[in-house]
């Protein structure tokens, strides 16, 4: 300690030691060094040096002071000492701030080359930048040195956290890519860094936010990382605490950081207007009545507040993306704060303008906010349209030129995909419409397109010419407008005094006319005849047009003229590919001949190309704003850019094309054209045949389903059937032992039978109701056969038979197995009644029995059989009548069935291949089927083996008129 007091002292004798001495002292000191205060002390010199001796201590204090971060993490002081004389060797700024609470340290001289030497500013900054960069990329050449120092930045003392943010700023500005690749790999690596925004202490928030400027800067993954991290919501939050555009340069700092997230970034674009941020917006302009005395800083803010809405509609954006922000702007009334702020009295002009500039990309391309901007007015007496009084700016020569560009491009926004808006333009043009009392866009437009103010020619020719862009109607409106030049003299039409006052210019070209006006003038025919062969006839029917544009072209002129030369001949090149040939003196051959003559097809295609080879011309196709240094470079118009893009090749080959290759493509685009129209045709032909495809499939598989159900309900009447011939044949055992002990039975048991005589009588006209559906049922079935048959007939004659028959033979099939099933039917009914009519006599015979030697025994035991029977009897009604159920059912599928037959055979030749894939399903149902039929054969055998008696349906009937006979008799007797 008392060398080194000895060294830095300044007391000891004899000769002191130089700058690089004494540091590399302090480096030796700050190594070898085992006590922690020798060290902590030999770094606060080293700091205290840092800056004087900037190169030295860089050189050789860099590795020591690394080192120091990675071995003394646990004391505090030593790691802000050591985090401060990074910063200052690798720092570039000269004004760096002292630390006051140091102890001041006696400053060494200097000695030989390290003297002060006076040295120019900007030497003196070149070489303090070459210092920065040196160290920065010595400190990254070891990726672990940068994670090292992010490690430390989780230490919430403030002379560790804040320093070590100061550190890794500098690196990201001398060595931006290098540390931000590191940092993207470095796990945890910008949550870290977030967590600066969420310090309580604002030095340290407030450089935080310096720090994620730097690390944002061009790389979209880190932006992605720190947009997802929750920095929208904290950055806005920062703003409202701050005071919003009130607020100081912290919020200038947020919003810096806001714009470096979204400008260019799609992902994040969408995460902000998604996350409903933009909504948060609108209370930043809410600016008060009292506009005057605007800070510096709150001009500054405003100016990045409608910068970061620009880049959410920005015309470089996505469409999609684009329309989504616009419409979510005018829900959440930002639009509406935009255009209050447009219609304000003294806000700065520089605002004024950057506002119309944002209003204008807010409506570009979006209907419902430009019929919005088209509904605002402005606070005057009596109010006047916004359009209006932005316009009225425009062509006034006095106005700021930033500001006139700003109206223009808001005008074209305004016009931009809005045709409703440019007929609303042109109409204020048109002579029923004109208001004299009242300034109009129209008057306005034409006040300046005639002009003394070449500007004011200019901006009026490029906004007339998108109230026409891609409008055919209205460039045919326009041509109605009328203009009265002066007393005494006949109107001339718009177009007319256009040509005419280029025509005079040219006259006093040489006396210094301005290029402006010219080219106003011409950008705005080119785009009023383009495309539109009544423009065209009427600007040839002017006999001056065509010599004036051939001589403006033949002549050799200056620099400057050549862009008019250029433009007169898309003019005149337009004139012929969109000539009808309609007037004779000026048919595409006869104007070809002339060009041909008088200018020469090659020196033609030269003068054109002398557009697209301009200077300006580039720079305007760049972006839709015009943006330009000074008013005389103010030539070209976005739009106009692409209208010569798209006709310079077809007006060359229209140029060099004979009279028979234009015949011959005439023919063909005719040719074309049927093709087309029949391509159309066979399209929507095939469009309505998938339709009917689709709904045939939808009709087949409805069809396949009824079938499905059909083959459920034969299924469960079969077994139905199965179980009426179970109780049938229990019925026929308890009838036959019935009849051996009736004839026993006492008069007790006549009471009994009487009640069930009535039972009898009710269950007999029940019969003869279901009688009678079975015979109205046969009825409609022979129907349903004949029609079956006619079908049949029919497809035999058809060319695609073969399907429709295989559909008749399943439908034959099916009335089969119905008719089977009736018949099954009509036989359980006829035995049915057998049982009833045995019942009946057995009933008869108790009753005329006279012999009463019959215990009480046997009489209770016959009434419990008789109860027995009634409660059966019951039961198989209810069977019965859920069988007709079915059966009605059944006839109804069958109905519904014969139906869909019949729309089928109407579309027999669209369904081959539908009704062949549904083929095999038919044939495993006709299967099926078969082998029910094959079931109930087998059941009749065994019925007749059994020694029952099975009948056909004929046999049935005759039985059944047979027993009504015997009962008949019976009641006679």
């Amino acid at each position: 300690m008392n060398f080194f007091r000895g060294v830095i002292g300044g007391q000891a004798a004899g000769p002191q030691p130089s700058g690089a001495e004494t540091i590399q002292k302090l480096c030796d000191r700050v190594a070898s060094s085992t006590l922690l205060e020798d060290r902590r002390d030999a770094v606060r010199a080293l700091k205290s040096l840092s800056k004087k001796y900037r190169m030295e201590v860089g050189t050789q204090a860099m590795d020591h002071l690394i080192n120091i971060l990675q071995t003394d993490r646990s004391d505090s002081e030593i790691l802000g000492y050591a985090l401060d004389t990074l910063y200052n060797i690798i720092c570039n700024d000269e004004e760096e701030e002292q630390d006051e609470s140091e102890d001041a340290v006696t400053p060494i001289p200097a000695s030989g080359k390290h003297k002060n030497v006076s040295m120019p500013d900007e030497a003196s900054q070149k070489q303090s930048d070459d210092l920065g960069a040196q160290f920065t990329d010595q400190f990254v050449q070891d990726p672990e040195h940068v994670t090292l120092l992010l490690s430390l930045l989780e230490e919430f003392d403030f002379h560790v956290r804040w320093p070590g943010v100061k550190l890794l700023t500098a690196l990201l500005k001398n060595q931006g890519v290098q540390v931000q690749g590191i940092i993207l790999v470095s796990p945890m690596g910008v949550s870290r860094l977030m967590d600066l925004l969420a310090d309580s202490r604002e030095v340290i928030r407030n450089d935080g936010l310096l720090l994620l400027q730097q690390l944002t800067k061009s790389n979209a993954a880190i932006q992605k990382i720190v947009a997802f991290e929750s920095a929208f919501e904290r950055l806005l939050d920062i703003i409202t605490e701050e005071g919003s555009s009130d607020g100081g340069i912290v919020v200038e700092d947020c919003l810096l950081l806001l714009l470096n997230l979204l400008k260019n970034n799609s992902s994040n674009q969408n995460f902000f207007k998604e996350g409903s941020y933009i909504q948060r917006m609108k209370p930043w302009f809410e600016v008060g009545d009292d506009n005057s005395g605007w800070s510096a800083q709150k001009v500054t803010n405003l100016h990045l507040m409608l910068q970061l809405v620009r880049v959410m509609v920005s015309p470089v954006n996505s469409p999609g993306a684009t329309a989504s922000c616009q419409k979510s702007m005018y829900q959440c009334g930002l639009l509406q704060q935009l255009c209050t702020i447009l219609m304000a009295t003294g806000v700065p002009a520089d605002i004024l303008t950057e506002t119309i500039n944002t209003v204008s990309e807010v409506i570009r391309g979006s209907q419902v906010n430009q019929d919005y901007f088209a509904s605002v007015n402005a606070p005057s007496n009596p109010p006047r349209p916004a359009i209006v009084v932005l316009l009225m700016s425009m062509v006034n020569e006095r106005q700021p030129f930033v500001l006139r560009c700003a109206v223009l491009y808001c005008f074209q926004c305004f016009l931009y995909k809005n045709q409703k808006g440019q007929g609303e333009i042109v109409a204020t043009l048109l002579p029923s419409t004109i208001d004299a009392n009242s300034i109009s866009a129209g008057q306005l437009l034409c006040g300046g397109l005639f002009s003394a103010d070449s500007l004011s020619n200019w901006c009026a020719s490029v906004a007339l010419a998108h109230a026409l862009q891609d409008n055919l109607t209205q460039k045919e409106q326009l041509l109605r407008v009328q203009l009265a030049t002066s007393l005494g003299k006949p109107p001339v039409s718009l177009l007319q005094q256009c040509t005419n006052i280029l025509s005079q210019g040219d006259k006093i070209v040489r006396r210094g006319s301005k290029v402006q006006t010219r080219v106003g003038l011409l950008m705005l025919l080119c785009t009023w005849i383009n495309n539109c062969p009544i423009a065209v006839t009427h600007f040839l029917h002017n006999q001056e047009n065509v010599p004036f544009l051939t001589a403006q072209i033949s002549e050799n002129l200056g620099e400057d003229e050549r862009l008019v030369q250029g433009l007169c001949a898309l003019l005149l090149g337009i004139c012929i590919y969109y000539n009808d040939n309609s007037l004779e003196n000026y048919t595409k051959e006869k104007l070809k001949q002339l060009i041909e003559k008088r200018i020469g097809k090659e020196n033609f295609v030269e003068k054109l190309g002398f557009i697209t080879k301009h200077e300006l011309y580039s720079r305007a196709a760049q972006k839709p704003q015009p943006v330009f240094p000074s008013p005389e470079q103010m030539l070209f118009d976005h739009e106009f850019t692409k209208l010569v893009k798209e006709l310079e090749g077809v007006i060359t080959k229209a140029v060099h094309k004979s009279n028979e290759e234009e015949k011959k493509e005439e023919e063909v685009k005719k040719t074309l054209e049927q093709h087309d129209n029949i391509v159309t045709q066979y399209k929507d032909l095939i469009r309505e045949q998938d339709a009917q495809i689709q709904e045939l499939k939808e009709q087949v598989s409805s069809t396949s389903s009824q079938n499905e159900q059909m083959q459920t309900t034969v299924t469960q009447q079969l077994s139905q059937m199965q179980q009426h011939k179970d109780q049938y044949n229990i019925l026929k055992l308890k009838l036959g032992k019935e009849n051996q002990t009736q004839s026993n039975s006492q008069g007790d048991a006549s009471q009994v039978n009487g009640l069930q005589t009535e039972e009898l009588a009710q269950l007999r006209e029940e019969v003869e109701e279901l009688r009678q559906q079975h015979t109205l049922l046969q009825k409609q079935l022979e129907d349903k056969d004949a029609l079956i048959n006619t079908l049949r007939s029919e497809t035999a004659e058809g060319s695609a038979g073969g399907s429709d028959t295989e559909q008749l033979k399943e439908l034959e099939a099916l009335r089969t197995q119905v008719q089977s099933q009736s018949a099954e039917i009509s036989q359980m009914k006829t035995e049915r009644q057998e049982l009833l009519r045995r019942a009946e006599a057995s009933s008869s015979d108790a009753v005329s029995s006279s012999d009463g030697s019959v215990d009480a025994a046997k009489m209770a035991e016959v009434e419990s059989r008789l109860a027995a029977q009634t409660v059966e009897t019951e039961r198989l009604k209810e069977e019965f009548k859920s069988l007709s159920e079915s059966r009605a059912e059944l006839e109804q599928q069958l109905a519904s069935a014969t139906s869909t037959v019949a729309i089928l055979q109407t579309e027999k030749a669209k369904l081959q291949t539908d009704v062949q894939e549904s083929k095999k399903e038919q044939d495993d149902l006709l299967m099926l089927l078969a082998d029910q039929d094959q079931k109930i054969h087998s059941l009749k055998l065994k019925l007749k083996d059994l020694g029952e008696t099975v009948d056909d349906e004929d046999d049935l009937d005759a039985r059944d008129q047979t027993d009504d006979d015997y009962e008949e008799d019976e009641d006679e007797d």
